[in-house]
């Protein structure tokens, strides 16, 4: 292989194909959301400065990708923080677990989501909406809320789908160094939200020290939705830089 077709891949294998090198469009994107408020002492330990928290809350979000371009139908489960940096409002991506390695590799190398391995579930069961996360063969988390219970205002929802989102994007060098390490910024701009619904929730976590959902403990449940879009992921751009003196 010729060093012109090795500068050709973002990936390696060389020769195998692992994700597209273009922004990715998904179509018939679910989303079970359930915002509860949490311990605010554990959520401090975990959003990075110089992201500041205003309200001890946390989104616990289940993802079912009907139709993406490059990857197929898959799931993701994953927590999210609202957050502020400066004026602006967003959320801090926590934690996110998938059933799809050609996303969870995209979502870290061509940008910084936090991925990582898991088999997420969303489904109807007897009238509720069943949102599941297991690790392994252990259930980490459990979310359900009664199925298409009342419509919510398609402007609201969109709302909740394209606010600012950050995330920490570390690159490490050859010798385990840190090469790279920022704080990055991304917005969904280019979205149709098909249907919205919202209702009352449950969620309940279990302790794993490989999913550790539950070290934010859900102590209430401040509001739940269902939300079924069209959307692009924007590209990421660096808001921080940890390295800098």
């Amino acid at each position: 292989m010729r060093a012109e077709e090795v500068r050709r891949h973002v990936t390696t294998p060389l020769t195998t194909p692992v994700y597209p090198p273009r922004a990715t469009r998904f179509t018939d994107r679910e989303y079970l959301n359930v915002l509860y408020r949490t311990d605010p002492e554990a959520l401090r330990a975990v959003v990075p400065e110089p992201l500041e928290i205003d309200e001890p809350l946390v989104r616990f979000e289940i993802m079912k990708m009907g139709d993406v371009e490059g990857y197929g139908p898959y799931l993701e489960c994953g927590q999210v923080v609202p957050v502020r940096l400066g004026d602006e409002r967003g959320e801090y991506l926590h934690a996110m677990h998938l059933d799809n390695f050609g996303a969870t590799a995209a979502g870290r190398e061509l940008s910084a989501y936090p991925k990582t391995i898991g088999s997420p579930a969303l489904f109807a069961d007897h009238g509720a909406l069943v949102g599941t996360l297991d690790y392994g063969t252990q259930r980490v988390a459990t979310a359900t809320m009664p199925y298409k219970w009342e419509p919510l205002d398609r402007d609201l929802a969109r709302e909740q789908i394209t606010v600012p989102t950050y995330a920490v994007k570390i690159v490490p060098s050859l010798d385990w160094r840190l090469e790279s390490c920022r704080l990055v910024r991304t917005r969904i701009t280019d979205v149709t939200v098909k249907a919205a619904y919202q209702g009352p929730a449950r969620l309940q976590l279990s302790a794993h020290v490989m999913a550790p959902l539950a070290d934010l403990p859900v102590l209430e449940v401040v509001s739940a939705s269902h939300i079924v879009t069209d959307l692009t992921l924007a590209p990421m751009e660096p808001v921080h830089d940890y390295l800098a003196a």
